[in-house]
C-alpha cells in the first residue's frame, strides 16, 4: 500500500499540465486565471489524498478536471433556450421574445456611439426619453411619457413623487403580490407612503374611496389584478368613477396596469389597453414593456404632462432610468406598432398569442416530418394531442389558449430525460403529463426544429 507521500509525488507539475491544455484556453483566459484554477484543483487533490479519498493519481483525470473547470469559466450561462412549456411569457425564460428585425437594428445601432442624449439638430445635450415619448403618446393617447428600468421601478417612482409622507388609497382587492415577493404594500413603505386600505377583498364601493380621502391623501391608486381574478359576489369601482372623484378633490389618479398592451389580441378575454385606461380618465398609467407589449424589460409611464414633468424632476429617476440597449429595442418596438398587422406578424410574442389551434397543429406535424427518422430511431412512442397553453408573465390568469403538443412516452424515466434535455448546449424546457414528455408547439419556433431534434437524440442516448 502506497503512503501519502508516494501518492502526493504522483501529482503532475504545473508546467506539465500547462503543456497539455488546449491552446484555446490561453487565448480566452489570462495565464494567472489558468494557474489559479490549476492550483485549486491540485490543492483539493492533496486534501483528498491526505484524507484517504484518493489512492492513486491518474494524470489524464487531473487534466480532464482542470479542462472542465476552465470550460465552465468560458461558457456562457445566460443562453438561448427552446421553450416547449407552452407558457408564452415565461418569466424565468425572459418573458417576451425580441424580434429578429429589432435585434438587427440593435446590433447596428450599438456597434458604435449613439445619439442617446444628443440633439443632432441643436448640437447639444438632449434627453434619452425623447426617442420614445412621442411614439408612446401616439399609441396611448397620453400627453407625455417616461420610461424606467421596469414596472416595479415605475411604481416606486410614482409613489415617491406624489405621495411621499402622504396617504395612498387602495382597495383591499387590489393589494397584489407578483413574482419575487414584490408586494404593493411593501413598496409603499419604501416609497415613504402610508397605505390606506379600503373595502374588502371582493367588494369595494365608491363611498369607500370618498370616506377615506383626507387632507393627507396624495394619490388614488388602482392596481390591475393581472395575475389573479376575483369572481362571484364582487363589486369594484370603475376608472371613470375614480376619475370624477379625483377631479373633485384635485388628487392624482394612478393605475399600475402591470401587463399593458396597445392592441386587442384575438382569442383572448378582454384586457384593458393602455389607451382605454387613459381615455377613462386615469392621470398616470404604468406598465411593463416585456409582457403583452412584446418588448424588452422596461417600466413605461404615460399620462398627463404636468404629472410626467414632476416625475422627470425626481432625483430618484437617475437611479431607475432605462439603459441605452433597452431604449434602442423599445424604440424599434414602438415603431413596429405604427402598423398593427405588421406588428402582430413580426413580434414573436403577439404572433404566438394569436396562433390558432389549427396553425399549431400544422407546426407539430411539420416537426414530426422533419424529425421522423430521429423519432423512429429512438424507439419511443409519440402522438400529437390537443393541450392548453398559458399566457404567463402574470397576465390574464384565467385564460388558456387551445394548442397542440407532441407527447413522447416509452420505456424511460421522463424526469431523467427532462433533466437531460435541460443540459443540452441549447437547453430544452418541456412539461411532463401522465408520464409523458410534452412539447407545446405554440412556443417552439420552426427555426429551432433541427436543434430540438438533435437535443432529443443526445438526451435519450446519454442514458
Amino acid at each position: 500500500m502506497q503512503s501519502h507521500s508516494d501518492i502526493l509525488r504522483q501529482i503532475p507539475k504545473v508546467d506539465l499540465i500547462l503543456s497539455l491544455l488546449p491552446e484555446t484556453f490561453f487565448e480566452q483566459l489570462d495565464d494567472s486565471i489558468i494557474k489559479e484554477a490549476i492550483a485549486q484543483i491540485l490543492d483539493q487533490l492533496r486534501y483528498d489524498i491526505i484524507n484517504d479519498h484518493v489512492k492513486e493519481v491518474v494524470v489524464n483525470e487531473v487534466i480532464l478536471d482542470i479542462i472542465e473547470t476552465l470550460n465552465a469559466m468560458t461558457t456562457h450561462s445566460l443562453k438561448k433556450v427552446i421553450n416547449a412549456s407552452g407558457i408564452v411569457l415565461h418569466t424565468n425564460l425572459g418573458r417576451a421574445v425580441i424580434s429578429e428585425q429589432t435585434l438587427v437594428h440593435l446590433c447596428d445601432t450599438m456597434s458604435g456611439y449613439t445619439t442617446l442624449e444628443y440633439d443632432v439638430f441643436e448640437g447639444r445635450r438632449g434627453s434619452r426619453y425623447e426617442h420614445v415619448e412621442a411614439l408612446l403618446c401616439r399609441h396611448t393617447g397620453a400627453e407625455a411619457a417616461i420610461v424606467v428600468n421596469n414596472n416595479a421601478a415605475a411604481v416606486l417612482l410614482v409613489l415617491n413623487t406624489f405621495a411621499r409622507e402622504k396617504e395612498v388609497i387602495l382597495s383591499r382587492g387590489e393589494m397584489v403580490e407578483i413574482g419575487g415577493s414584490f408586494r404593493i404594500p411593501e413598496v409603499m413603505k419604501m416609497s415613504g407612503c402610508q397605505l390606506i386600505e379600503i373595502g374588502t377583498t371582493n367588494k369595494t364601493h365608491l363611498r369607500d374611496y370618498t370616506s377615506a380621502i383626507t387632507e393627507k391623501t396624495g394619490l388614488l391608486l388602482k392596481v390591475h389584478t393581472s395575475n389573479y381574478k376575483v369572481v362571484g359576489f364582487t363589486h369594484s369601482v370603475s376608472r371613470e368613477e375614480i376619475h370624477q372623484l379625483s377631479l373633485q378633490h384635485s388628487i392624482p389618479f394612478y393605475e399600475d396596469l402591470g401587463s399593458g398592451s396597445f392592441v386587442k389580441i384575438k382569442h383572448l378575454e378582454e384586457e384593458p389597453t393602455v389607451s382605454e385606461c387613459i381615455s377613462s380618465g386615469v392621470d398616470i398609467v404604468s406598465f411593463s414593456g416585456d409582457k403583452l407589449l412584446g418588448g424588452n424589460q422596461s417600466g413605461i409611464i404615460v399620462g398627463k404632462k404636468k404629472y410626467i414633468d414632476q416625475l422627470k424632476k425626481n432625483q430618484m429617476l437617475r437611479a431607475l432610468r432605462i439603459d441605452k440597449l433597452s431604449l434602442v429595442v423599445l424604440e424599434d418596438l414602438l415603431i413596429s406598432y405604427l402598423n398593427t398587422e405588421n406588428a402582430i406578424e413580426i413580434n414573436p410574442t403577439l404572433n404566438m398569442l394569436s396562433l390558432t389551434q389549427d396553425e399549431i397543429f400544422e407546426k407539430v406535424t411539420k416537426f414530426v416530418k422533419v424529425a421522423q427518422n430521429v423519432l423512429q430511431d429512438l424507439e419511443i412512442r409519440y402522438v400529437i394531442e390537443p393541450i392548453q397553453s398559458q399566457i404567463g408573465g402574470g397576465a390574464l390568469p384565467t385564460s388558456e389558449l387551445p394548442s397542440y403538443g407532441l407527447f413522447i412516452s416509452g420505456n424511460f424515466n421522463p424526469n431523467q430525460i427532462q433533466a437531460k434535455l435541460r443540459l443540452n448546449p441549447v437547453p430544452i424546457v418541456c412539461k411532463i403529463e401522465s408520464d409523458a414528455l410534452v412539447f407545446d408547439f405554440r412556443t417552439i419556433f420552426e427555426k429551432d426544429y433541427d436543434t430540438l431534434a438533435k437535443g432529443l437524440i443526445s438526451s435519450f442516448r446519454s442514458i
